[in-house]
């Protein structure tokens, strides 16, 4: 700080005092004593606080001088005073350490000349600046140093200059510099684009990644002078040079399609924007390739077309339900089987689409599988028209976000399999119940066979003229009508004897058309359309005839007056079978007879058991029930399938599926022995031999043997196939003709003539049974020189078929 000198004490007199004047001048002098010992005091003070300032000066690392606006020194450190006058003492104003001194230091540029006016500049206007200039060091060398200026206000207002070193910032510089370079490799490697270019469209900056996409390197963009139009699809380039934009925008965001030197060509997003460098426009942009998102997105949306072709395509119904039991999501297949579209079933509870006496189950079956993991599956009936039968299973799932979730339906369609699995029911009914009718149907058939044999034998002891014969001829006409019910029987079990021929249905409609005429009567209309070319079945002809019969009766009392009663005929090839209403018929060639009558129809309850024997709907005494079982037996026995469908109010139609026969050399052959068999005269029953009857029945086997006896054989009875084996044992060679039961105690039949097929080779059997011929036949190793004779039989067809055998051994 600058001192002001001190003021002149001392006065010079010329003369004496004026009288009375010398207290005054000692007032004076007093006066000049005591302001010159506060001057000095305030000397003193001042000058220790010039020495407290000037050591705060002297601690800074910088070299600093506090000066005034007008750039006079009020005060400098040591380092100022050192760099600038060579000297550590302190300056004071006017010295060449001042401003002055710094000018002189300043090395000889202009823009270094120019940054320290700008300075001052700053320092007259109170404002803080700073600067980077070069000046001569001690050494005479050039050296680079931050100078700046800032104000510190005061009376009057001075600013502190500081002067540092730019070398003690080259540490900071350097990791400033590091953090650059590893920035620009950051930028070069980062998965986005970045260029600019000029006014001419050329890259001035451009990272490796753009480069790398372009099949180059960012010198070569640089460096060699390409331009942005060079990287840009023709029909995508701007009409502005230097604009990527398709629409030659300054700023903006835009796809745009790239081509690299290679040909290639890919999508990518460009955001762009302009910045001037003087009086050049320059552009910064970043590049986004969109080849990767593309085939992302591509490959998503692939997934997921594929995910709502399995969805939709699945041969099952699925439903997505929220916590709720609510359908949020729903297959084609799904909607369909309920009978709506997707859009009626999303948003409603799962249990709406249940038909109405299944909806409390399955709301339950909903929440039970919504709080516990144990899911099991329900089958339940959909609601919709065609009231599908379906088997639900669920499934829990949990959300993306790990959220409550929901759960997975998946409904199978099993409407086809109830359907199987209750015809399956029902044939195991009938099988069974066809078993207790074959079992019922043997016993009568001994008890028959006895009542009409012995029937047989009075009926010879009596003249038509006699009393007696009318009553024992009662008798046997009761014992055939029991028989007659006992075939039926034995046709719904299937175990009845059956004699089928080649033949075509045509014909047999054609014989029976008149009696058929007669049966329903005039006020009920009988329509018989057949079929052209029909194919040739193999079918009992008597038996085929009884099943249409039953049948058109069965129309005729469902019809009323004015109705109408349909018999059509026609082929069905193993082709058309894909196409049939009835899916459980296997796949083959059939001739189709249909019967069908407009009458009231068969309500679905009672449809399934039609079937049954002695099931009738009809008042008591009007019908036995074995109408249509017996319709069932024949039609299955022989090889057939018969189906029902009805409505009620609408009609019924019978069909019946009999499958197609090709006629060989041997079917021809036995066709021509059986006319000729039929033509021949009745032959005479007498003969000579002997007989063995085996049979356990005592009635059949007394009856037997007396009515072999009166034809002349000789008969060896026995009670059992032990007892036979035994007496063949004895009188083998004389046995001509065995005759025996099949089902008996211990060893039967079958069982037996296998024994004695071991010493008797050529024994001529005859099977008696009233189970068919079928059933036993299979039971033999060999079946040459058998013979079948079905129960009940008269007396004249023992003697016949006896005698038969006796012609084939002369």
């Amino acid at each position: 700080m600058t001192l002001a000198p001190l003021p002149v004490v001392a006065a010079e007199f010329s003369g004496t005092l004026p009288p009375g004047s010398g207290w005054a001048a000692l007032s004076v002098v007093a006066l000049v004593i005591v302001s010159l010992a506060w001057y000095r005091q305030r000397f003193k003070k001042m000058q220790r606080q010039n020495i407290l300032q000037r050591r705060a000066l002297n601690s800074l690392d910088s070299a600093v001088l506090l000066a005034d606006r007008q750039g006079h020194n009020v005060l400098s450190n040591q380092k100022w005073d050192l760099r600038i006058a060579g000297t550590s003492v302190v300056t004071v104003a006017g010295a060449n350490a001042g401003l002055a001194g710094l000018k002189d230091i300043v090395f000889e540029e202009e823009s270094n000349r120019q940054a320290l006016q700008e300075l001052e500049v700053a320092a007259a206007a109170q404002e803080e600046a700073e600067r980077e200039i070069a000046v001569i060091d001690e050494n005479g060398h050039k050296a680079w140093c931050n100078i700046s200026v800032k104000p510190v206000g005061g009376d009057p207002p001075l600013c502190l200059w500081s002067l540092r070193d730019a070398d003690v910032y080259d540490a900071v510089d350097k990791a400033i510099g590091t953090e650059q370079n590893l920035l620009t490799e950051f930028l070069d490697k980062f998965p986005i684009g970045f260029f600019s270019a000029d006014e001419d469209g050329k890259f001035v900056q451009a990272n490796e990644s753009l480069a790398g996409w372009l099949g180059t390197t960012s010198e070569n963009l640089i460096g060699k002078g390409k331009q942005i139009q060079d990287f840009t699809v023709s029909d995508a380039r701007s009409n502005v040079v230097w604009s990527i934009l398709p629409s030659g925008e300054a700023t903006g965001c835009a796809e745009v399609r790239l081509v690299a030197e290679d040909g290639r060509q890919f999508d990518s997003l460009v955001s762009q924007t302009i910045v001037t460098d003087g009086a050049s426009l320059r552009t910064r942009a970043l590049v986004r390739d969109l080849s990767g998102e593309r085939d992302l997105v591509s490959a998503l949306r692939s997934a997921e077309d594929r995910f709502q072709r399995l969805f939709d395509a699945a041969p099952v119904g699925i439903a997505l339900l929220d916590t709720k039991g609510v359908v949020t999501d729903c297959s084609a297949v799904f909607a369909e089987m309920v009978g709506k579209t997707e859009t009626e079933v999303e948003h409603n509870d799962l249990w709406q689409c249940a038909s109405i006496d299944d909806r409390d189950r399955l709301r339950r079956w909903v929440t039970n599988a919504l709080e516990t993991d144990e899911i099991k599956p329900l089958q339940i009936t959909l609601d919709g028209p065609d009231a599908m039968v379906a088997a639900i299973f669920g499934r829990r799932y949990q959300a993306d976000d790990g959220g409550p979730g929901g759960l997975v339906v998946h409904a199978f369609d099993q409407t086809e399999q109830r359907s199987l699995e209750e015809q399956f029911i029902q044939s195991q009914k009938m099988d069974l119940v066809g078993q207790l009718a074959g079992g019922v149907a043997h016993d009568f058939n001994n008890l028959l066979t006895a009542m009409i044999g012995f029937c047989d034998l009075l009926l010879q002891r009596h003249s038509p003229k006699d009393q007696s014969f009318a009553d024992i001829m009662q008798i046997k006409q009761n014992a055939n009508r029991a028989a007659n019910l006992v075939r039926q029987l034995l046709a719904f079990s299937r175990q009845q004897t059956l004699q089928p021929r080649i033949l075509k249905i045509t014909d047999v409609l054609a014989e029976l058309s008149h009696l058929l005429r007669r049966l329903i009567g005039a006020d009920i209309e009988l329509d018989i359309v057949h079929g052209r070319d029909l194919w040739q079945v193999k079918v009992d002809e008597s038996q085929m005839e009884q099943v249409i019969i039953n049948l058109v009766v069965n129309a005729r009392d469902v019809v009323e007056a004015g109705g109408k009663v349909s018999i059509k005929t026609r082929n069905l090839s193993r082709a058309e079978n894909e196409d049939v209403r009835h899916q459980s018929l296997p796949k083959g060639d059939y001739v189709v007879l249909e019967v069908a009558d407009t009458g009231t129809g068969i309500p679905k309850d009672i449809v399934d058991k039609i079937f049954e024997p002695f099931f009738t709907t009809k008042e008591v005494g009007s019908g036995t029930g074995l109408g249509l079982s017996t319709v069932y037996g024949i039609i299955r026995q022989t090889g057939g399938h018969i189906f029902v469908d009805s409505e009620v109010g609408e009609g019924t139609c019978f069909t019946i599926y009999l499958p197609q026969h090709i006629a060989n050399a041997d079917d021809v052959a036995v066709e021509e022995v059986a006319e000729e068999v039929s033509l021949s005269p009745q032959p005479d029953l007498t003969g000579a031999g002997t007989v063995m009857l085996v049979e356990d029945e005592d009635a059949v086997r007394m009856f037997g043997a007396r009515a072999l006896r009166n034809k002349g054989y000789t008969v060896v009875e026995a009670g059992s196939g032990d007892e036979a084996l035994e007496l063949l044992a004895q009188e083998g060679n004389n046995i001509d003709v065995l005759v025996t039961d099949v089902v008996m105690p211990g060893l039967d039949g079958p069982a037996m003539i296998r024994k004695v097929r071991e010493t008797h080779a050529d024994m001529k059997v005859v099977f008696i049974s009233g189970y068919t011929e079928d059933s036993f036949r299979k039971r033999l190793d060999v079946a040459e020189d058998i013979h079948f004779l079905p129960k009940p039989f008269t007396l004249q067809q023992l003697a016949s078929k006896v005698k038969e055998i006796m012609a084939e051994e002369a």
